[in-house]
């Protein structure tokens, strides 16, 4: 089962910060997520969401093990 965390505008959309998912890959998670609501898959994949595996930052596909910890982080923004 993975942690999965949500900051910034994503958790805001969404309604939530920190949910547990079972998922056994990143594509099946942001799958569960958006077939659950579908405005939140859809930014999920936005550009320039970032997503971290365990605190480390990915790009494209990833296992997920039990007890991973998946935070999906959106662009930063300000000055």
């Amino acid at each position: 089962m993975a942690r999965v965390l949500l900051f910034g505008r994503l958790a805001d959309l969404a309604g939530w910060r920190d949910r547990l998912v079972e998922a056994s890959s990143l594509a099946s998670l942001r799958d569960l997520l958006a077939a659950g609501d579908a405005a939140l898959g859809e930014a999920l994949t936005g550009p320039g969401v970032q997503v971290a595996v365990d605190k480390v930052v990915v790009r494209g596909e990833a296992s997920l093990a039990a007890a991973t910890e998946v935070a999906f982080l959106p662009p930063m923004s300000g000055g």
